[in-house]
Protein backbone atom coordinates (compact mmCIF):
# COMPACT_ATOMS: atom_id res chain seq x y z
CA UNK A 1 0.00 0.00 0.00
CA UNK A 2 1.81 3.15 -1.04
CA UNK A 3 1.82 5.84 1.40
CA UNK A 4 -0.41 8.21 -0.66
CA UNK A 5 -2.97 6.40 -1.35
CA UNK A 6 -4.11 6.44 2.08
CA UNK A 7 -6.47 8.78 3.81
CA UNK A 8 -7.19 7.25 7.13
CA UNK A 9 -4.44 5.97 10.00
CA UNK A 10 -5.20 5.01 13.22
CA UNK A 11 -2.42 3.63 15.99
CA UNK A 12 -3.39 1.70 18.45
CA UNK A 13 -6.22 4.04 19.38
CA UNK A 14 -7.85 3.67 22.57
CA UNK A 15 -10.67 5.53 24.12
CA UNK A 16 -11.90 5.74 28.10
CA UNK A 17 -14.48 7.18 29.69
CA UNK A 18 -15.14 7.23 33.43
CA UNK A 19 -18.28 6.69 34.31
CA UNK A 20 -17.93 6.86 38.14
CA UNK A 21 -19.60 10.11 40.36
CA UNK A 22 -18.64 11.04 42.75
CA UNK A 23 -21.33 11.15 45.86
CA UNK A 24 -22.85 14.51 46.77
CA UNK A 25 -21.40 15.84 49.77
CA UNK A 26 -24.19 15.99 52.73
CA UNK A 27 -24.44 16.86 56.24
CA UNK A 28 -25.47 13.47 57.39
CA UNK A 29 -22.71 12.07 55.16
CA UNK A 30 -20.38 14.36 56.77
CA UNK A 31 -20.88 13.19 60.01
CA UNK A 32 -20.65 9.80 59.28
CA UNK A 33 -17.42 10.21 58.04
CA UNK A 34 -16.22 12.14 60.97
CA UNK A 35 -16.59 8.61 62.83
CA UNK A 36 -15.04 6.32 59.84
CA UNK A 37 -11.22 5.45 60.14
CA UNK A 38 -10.85 5.85 56.44
CA UNK A 39 -12.53 8.61 54.05
CA UNK A 40 -14.79 7.65 51.64
CA UNK A 41 -12.55 7.35 48.19
CA UNK A 42 -14.20 8.72 44.66
CA UNK A 43 -15.98 5.96 43.46
CA UNK A 44 -13.85 5.30 40.05
CA UNK A 45 -15.67 3.25 36.89
CA UNK A 46 -13.51 2.84 33.85
CA UNK A 47 -14.74 1.82 30.61
CA UNK A 48 -13.01 1.26 27.79
CA UNK A 49 -14.80 2.02 24.43
CA UNK A 50 -12.03 1.67 22.46
CA UNK A 51 -8.95 -0.43 22.92
CA UNK A 52 -5.67 -0.56 20.32
CA UNK A 53 -7.76 -0.28 17.31
CA UNK A 54 -5.24 -0.49 14.63
CA UNK A 55 -6.40 -0.08 10.12
CA UNK A 56 -5.51 1.97 7.11
CA UNK A 57 -8.11 3.60 4.78
CA UNK A 58 -6.81 3.71 1.41
CA UNK A 59 -8.37 6.33 -1.32
CA UNK A 60 -11.81 5.31 -2.25
CA UNK A 61 -12.49 2.69 -0.22
CA UNK A 62 -16.07 2.20 1.31
CA UNK A 63 -15.44 0.51 4.93
CA UNK A 64 -18.42 -0.33 6.78
CA UNK A 65 -17.94 -1.14 10.42
CA UNK A 66 -20.62 -3.57 12.75
CA UNK A 67 -21.21 -4.67 16.05
CA UNK A 68 -23.60 -5.30 18.49
CA UNK A 69 -24.75 -1.99 20.43
CA UNK A 70 -21.80 -0.55 22.69
CA UNK A 71 -19.37 -2.05 20.34
CA UNK A 72 -17.54 1.40 19.71
CA UNK A 73 -18.37 1.92 16.28
CA UNK A 74 -20.02 5.28 16.53
CA UNK A 75 -17.26 6.12 19.39
CA UNK A 76 -14.50 5.37 16.87
CA UNK A 77 -16.34 7.47 14.30
CA UNK A 78 -16.37 10.07 16.52
CA UNK A 79 -12.45 10.23 17.08
CA UNK A 80 -11.96 9.83 13.44
CA UNK A 81 -13.86 13.13 13.22
CA UNK A 82 -12.29 14.67 15.69
CA UNK A 83 -15.37 15.21 17.31
CA UNK A 84 -13.35 13.12 20.37
CA UNK A 85 -9.38 13.06 21.33
CA UNK A 86 -8.67 9.08 22.03
CA UNK A 87 -6.85 8.50 25.48
CA UNK A 88 -4.15 7.04 23.63
CA UNK A 89 -2.43 6.51 20.26
CA UNK A 90 -2.76 8.70 17.00
CA UNK A 91 -5.36 9.47 14.33
CA UNK A 92 -3.86 10.51 10.98
CA UNK A 93 -6.52 11.82 8.21
CA UNK A 94 -5.18 13.21 5.32
CA UNK A 95 -8.21 15.03 3.07
CA UNK A 96 -10.91 17.25 4.18
CA UNK A 97 -13.75 15.07 6.03
CA UNK A 98 -17.81 15.65 6.50
CA UNK A 99 -18.66 14.11 9.46
CA UNK A 100 -22.72 13.00 9.22
CA UNK A 101 -22.96 11.62 12.90
CA UNK A 102 -25.36 13.44 14.27
CA UNK A 103 -27.78 14.85 11.43
CA UNK A 104 -28.88 18.41 12.81
CA UNK A 105 -26.77 18.61 15.84
CA UNK A 106 -25.37 21.99 14.31
CA UNK A 107 -28.82 23.49 14.30
CA UNK A 108 -30.37 26.24 16.27
CA UNK A 109 -33.71 25.19 17.05
CA UNK A 110 -34.83 28.55 17.41
CA UNK A 111 -33.77 29.77 14.15
CA UNK A 112 -35.76 28.82 10.46
CA UNK A 113 -34.58 26.55 7.75
CA UNK A 114 -33.26 29.42 5.98
CA UNK A 115 -30.69 30.84 8.30
CA UNK A 116 -29.60 27.30 9.82
CA UNK A 117 -28.53 26.35 6.01
CA UNK A 118 -26.29 29.05 6.90
CA UNK A 119 -25.55 28.65 9.88
CA UNK A 120 -24.37 24.81 9.67
CA UNK A 121 -22.61 25.42 6.60
CA UNK A 122 -20.74 28.04 8.28
CA UNK A 123 -19.84 24.99 11.01
CA UNK A 124 -18.67 22.28 8.87
CA UNK A 125 -16.18 25.24 7.27
CA UNK A 126 -18.43 26.53 3.53
CA UNK A 127 -18.28 30.10 2.46
CA UNK A 128 -21.52 32.20 2.27
CA UNK A 129 -20.46 32.33 -1.17
CA UNK A 130 -20.67 28.68 -1.70
CA UNK A 131 -23.70 28.43 0.71
CA UNK A 132 -25.29 31.41 -2.05
CA UNK A 133 -24.74 29.22 -4.82
CA UNK A 134 -25.46 25.95 -3.74
CA UNK A 135 -28.60 27.64 -1.62
CA UNK A 136 -31.63 26.37 -4.57
CA UNK A 137 -29.97 23.05 -4.87
CA UNK A 138 -30.22 22.52 -1.32
CA UNK A 139 -33.69 23.29 -1.11
CA UNK A 140 -34.88 21.60 -3.88
CA UNK A 141 -33.24 18.43 -2.36
CA UNK A 142 -34.37 18.53 1.16
CA UNK A 143 -37.72 19.91 -0.49
CA UNK A 144 -38.45 21.91 2.27
CA UNK A 145 -38.86 25.02 -0.13
CA UNK A 146 -42.25 25.99 1.92
CA UNK A 147 -41.03 25.50 5.33
CA UNK A 148 -37.70 28.01 4.71
CA UNK A 149 -39.32 30.46 7.31
CA UNK A 150 -40.53 28.00 9.89
CA UNK A 151 -38.06 27.63 13.05
CA UNK A 152 -36.34 24.28 12.82
CA UNK A 153 -38.00 23.39 16.63
CA UNK A 154 -41.13 22.99 14.63
CA UNK A 155 -39.99 20.43 11.85
CA UNK A 156 -40.29 16.87 12.23
CA UNK A 157 -37.35 14.51 12.85
CA UNK A 158 -37.33 13.47 9.29
CA UNK A 159 -37.37 17.42 8.28
CA UNK A 160 -34.36 17.87 10.24
CA UNK A 161 -32.38 15.05 8.23
CA UNK A 162 -33.40 16.06 5.18
CA UNK A 163 -32.42 19.82 6.15
CA UNK A 164 -29.33 18.42 7.54
CA UNK A 165 -27.70 15.69 4.75
CA UNK A 166 -28.82 18.57 2.37
CA UNK A 167 -26.45 21.22 3.76
CA UNK A 168 -23.60 18.48 4.20
CA UNK A 169 -23.34 16.95 1.32
CA UNK A 170 -23.57 20.16 -1.37
CA UNK A 171 -20.06 19.33 -2.09
CA UNK A 172 -18.33 15.98 -2.33
CA UNK A 173 -15.99 15.21 0.21
CA UNK A 174 -12.28 13.59 0.15
CA UNK A 175 -14.10 11.43 3.20
CA UNK A 176 -17.27 11.07 4.31
CA UNK A 177 -18.32 9.82 7.78
CA UNK A 178 -21.84 8.46 8.17
CA UNK A 179 -23.49 6.92 10.72
CA UNK A 180 -26.74 4.95 10.63
CA UNK A 181 -28.49 8.15 8.87
CA UNK A 182 -29.84 5.95 5.97
CA UNK A 183 -32.18 4.99 8.70
CA UNK A 184 -33.37 8.54 9.03
CA UNK A 185 -36.49 10.30 7.66
CA UNK A 186 -39.41 8.56 5.02
CA UNK A 187 -38.49 6.02 2.50
CA UNK A 188 -38.54 8.74 -0.37
CA UNK A 189 -35.63 10.59 1.53
CA UNK A 190 -33.64 7.31 2.26
CA UNK A 191 -33.75 6.28 -1.53
CA UNK A 192 -32.57 10.30 -1.94
CA UNK A 193 -29.71 9.76 0.77
CA UNK A 194 -28.60 6.82 -0.64
CA UNK A 195 -28.29 7.90 -4.48
CA UNK A 196 -26.43 10.44 -2.81
CA UNK A 197 -23.85 8.61 -1.43
CA UNK A 198 -23.49 6.10 -4.42
CA UNK A 199 -22.43 9.50 -6.34
CA UNK A 200 -20.55 10.61 -3.69
CA UNK A 201 -18.61 6.68 -3.85
CA UNK A 202 -18.15 6.76 -7.72
CA UNK A 203 -16.47 10.06 -7.34
CA UNK A 204 -14.01 8.62 -5.51
CA UNK A 205 -14.86 9.54 -2.10
CA UNK A 206 -13.77 7.30 1.03
CA UNK A 207 -16.23 6.67 3.06
CA UNK A 208 -16.70 5.20 6.51
CA UNK A 209 -20.10 3.86 7.50
CA UNK A 210 -21.85 2.40 10.82
CA UNK A 211 -25.16 0.54 10.03
CA UNK A 212 -27.05 -2.27 11.92
CA UNK A 213 -28.23 -3.14 8.22
CA UNK A 214 -25.82 -5.43 7.26
CA UNK A 215 -27.78 -5.75 3.95
CA UNK A 216 -27.00 -1.67 4.05
CA UNK A 217 -23.50 -2.65 4.47
CA UNK A 218 -22.91 -5.48 1.45
CA UNK A 219 -24.60 -3.49 -0.97
CA UNK A 220 -22.33 0.04 -0.29
CA UNK A 221 -18.93 -1.41 1.00
CA UNK A 222 -16.02 -2.76 -0.22
CA UNK A 223 -14.20 -3.65 2.96
CA UNK A 224 -15.57 -4.56 6.31
CA UNK A 225 -14.29 -3.80 9.83
CA UNK A 226 -16.25 -5.88 12.61
CA UNK A 227 -16.22 -4.89 16.46
CA UNK A 228 -16.24 -6.02 19.64
CA UNK A 229 -16.08 -4.65 22.98
CA UNK A 230 -14.02 -1.70 21.59
CA UNK A 231 -11.58 -4.34 19.74
CA UNK A 232 -11.24 -5.34 16.06
CA UNK A 233 -12.45 -8.82 15.40
CA UNK A 234 -11.71 -8.77 11.98
CA UNK A 235 -10.92 -6.93 9.01
CA UNK A 236 -11.69 -7.64 6.11
CA UNK A 237 -14.36 -8.24 2.10
CA UNK A 238 -18.37 -7.84 2.89
CA UNK A 239 -17.39 -12.15 3.76
CA UNK A 240 -17.19 -10.75 7.61
CA UNK A 241 -21.03 -9.67 7.52
CA UNK A 242 -21.51 -13.34 7.76
CA UNK A 243 -19.09 -14.58 10.07
CA UNK A 244 -20.31 -11.84 12.59
CA UNK A 245 -23.81 -13.05 11.64
CA UNK A 246 -23.26 -16.53 12.86
CA UNK A 247 -21.43 -14.89 15.80
CA UNK A 248 -24.37 -13.13 16.93
CA UNK A 249 -26.80 -16.81 16.37
CA UNK A 250 -24.44 -18.64 19.33
CA UNK A 251 -25.32 -15.60 21.73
Amino acid sequence: MKKEDIMIELNDISMRFNLGIEKGFSLKQGFVDMFKKEKRKKEKNEFWALSNVNFKVKKGEVVGFIGSNGAGKSTLLKVVAGVMKPTKGVVLTYGNICPMIELGAGFDMQLTARENIYLNGAVMGYSKELIDEKFDEIVEFSELKDFLDVPVQNFSSGMVARLAFSVATIVNPEILIVDEILSVGDIAFQAKSEAKMMEMITGGTTVLYVSHSLEAIKKLCNKVVWIEHGEVQKIGDIAVCDEYMEFMSRK
